[in-house]
Parts: C-alpha cells; sequence; structure tokens
C-alpha cells in the first residue's frame, strides 16, 4: 500500500470517530460531550473529504476524492485545469451536492446535509478568484456591512456596531494592511488590495476554515509577496486552503501541497517532493 494511502486510511473519520460504528455517544468512556452545532476538532483534523464523487453530464469532476485538512494548517492545492479544484471548493460550501461520498466540518458538522447559509455561519469563508466588494463604499464600510452579526441585507443597511465590533473591524484592517486606507473608497484600490479587502470582509465572520482561490492572480510581485505573508499570518489561528497556478507563490507558503488530477488526489507532500514526483511533473508541473 502507498504511504498516501496508508495516512488516508489512517485519517479516515470512521476510524478517529470510532463511537459511530460502536453505537456509542461521543461523552461516554471518558468522550468529551459536543454541542449541537459546536465544532469538533479534538482529532485535530477541521476538514473531512472522504471518497466524493461528482458528475455532470456524465463527465466525473470528482472522482472519490479524499482529503484531509488539520486544524491551522496552510494547505495548498494545485492542479491542471478540470483536475476538479473548483467542484471541490463547491461541495465543501454547499453550493454543489456530490454524488456520493461525506464531507465533515470537524467531526459533527455533515456539511452535505447543510445549506450554504448554514456552512457559512458555521464558519468556513470562501474567497473567489475576483474580488467581490462593494466599490463605492470604504474599506471600513465594506467590512461594516461584512460583520457576521447580521446577516439580513435590510438590517445589515441600518444597525449600529457596538465598540467591540468597531475594535474587531481595526484588527482586521491591521491585519490586512489597510488601516490606513479606512475612509477611502475601495473602488481606488489596486488589485491587490481589494484581494486583500474581500479576505478581510470574511475575517471579520470570524471562520476557522478559509478557501482562497488564486488569490494571486494579476498582482505585481510586490503584491504577491504580501499576500504570502497575510495567509501564513492567518494560518494557526484560522485554517487556510489556497487553490493555487503560480509555482513561485506556492513554494513560498506552502509546508504541504495536494495535486488534484482528473478529480481526485495525485500526490501530497512538500513542495520539493512534488516538483521531483514523476507523475506530477507529468500531468501538472511539466506542462
Amino acid at each position: 500500500m502507498r504511504e498516501l494511502d496508508r495516512l488516508r486510511n489512517v485519517m479516515r473519520r470512521d476510524q478517529v470517530f470510532d463511537f459511530v460504528q460502536e453505537k456509542r455517544l461521543p461523552f461516554s468512556s471518558g468522550r468529551h460531550s459536543v454541542t449541537a452545532g459546536e465544532l469538533d476538532i479534538s482529532h485535530g483534523t477541521i476538514l473531512y473529504v472522504e471518497d466524493i464523487s461528482v458528475s455532470f453530464d456524465g463527465f466525473k469532476a470528482l472522482n472519490d476524492l479524499t482529503l484531509y485538512i488539520n486544524d491551522g494548517e496552510l494547505r495548498c492545492i494545485i492542479g491542471p485545469n478540470g483536475a476538479g479544484k473548483t467542484t471541490m471548493m463547491d461541495v465543501i460550501t454547499g453550493k454543489t451536492r456530490p454524488d456520493s461520498g461525506v464531507a465533515y466540518f470537524g467531526q459533527t458538522m455533515d456539511l452535505t446535509r447543510m445549506s450554504e447559509y448554514e456552512i457559512a455561519h458555521a464558519g468556513i469563508g470562501r474567497k473567489f478568484q475576483k474580488p467581490t466588494i462593494f466599490p463605492f463604499h470604504t474599506i471600513f464600510e465594506n467590512l461594516e456591512l461584512a460583520m457576521a452579526a447580521n446577516k439580513k441585507v435590510w438590517p445589515t443597511l441600518f444597525a449600529t456596531i457596538n465598540a467591540e465590533q468597531r475594535d474587531r473591524i481595526g484588527d482586521v484592517m491591521e491585519i490586512i494592511g489597510l488601516k490606513d486606507l479606512r475612509y477611502q473608497e475601495a473602488s481606488s484600490l489596486s488589485h491587490g488590495q481589494k484581494q486583500w479587502l474581500e479576505i478581510g470582509m470574511l475575517l471579520t465572520q470570524n471562520p476557522r476554515l478559509l478557501l482562497v482561490d488564486e488569490p494571486v492572480a494579476g498582482m505585481t510581485h510586490q503584491e504577491m509577496d504580501k499576500t504570502a505573508e497575510l495567509l501564513k499570518r492567518l494560518a494557526g489561528d484560522h485554517s487556510v486552503v489556497v487553490v493555487e497556478h503560480d509555482m513561485d507563490f506556492v513554494r513560498s507558503i506552502a509546508d504541504t501541497v495536494t495535486v488534484l488530477h482528473e478529480g481526485s488526489v495525485l500526490a501530497e507532500g512538500s513542495m520539493q517532493q512534488m516538483q521531483d514526483d514523476p507523475r506530477v511533473i507529468e500531468v501538472y508541473l511539466g506542462e
């Protein structure tokens, strides 16, 4: 058995979450109880994707995909076009329902049975490649609108934030490096700054898992360097999954790289290991 397959068998949720197999309650035999809606990462894994398959009109976008993300890690996902990267994120965020397989946030939240809103409220945030910000509002107002306190549009427009929320927005502006531009309209920002603002908008919602799609596409080298620093800073307090094509950027941030090909994991390990893997060279890096 290959090392990657052996690791997957060890990591499987039905192995670590053994009270399901034994029909025991989670708090029996010394196990801790879990409140409904609570994120359970007691085994150190925040995302379980197991044997997920998705087909569109006969095309298998995901083919028994199995993937595990640890709490607080920064993981990079690479792969050629059509490898299944976007569909994978669609399944995790509830946009697409899989034909088979399971996806869990922690050990108890079944993502395949949750709505997109429920998944976002549970603590999974997604940043798309193209920034989706409010261009004619200031940076502060963008972050204010994104606060997790009230997601309904009408109340949000007229809500007054409290001191704690205002402090949180200040912290986020500091993290994304835009604090000095707080009263500047978002439309005047550079492309890179708009990307950081959208990441900040996600951060105001206090996600535990961030899915970031091609964050440095179209950025200057200086902006890429700052984005690398930002994502590495977020790891630890958050789990960060970055889908990216720029290999230099991936090399600068990744401890672990997962290579997707034809809807499943082809290889996983350090960037150096991926660069030396002949299968990866053939299907992706050597293109």
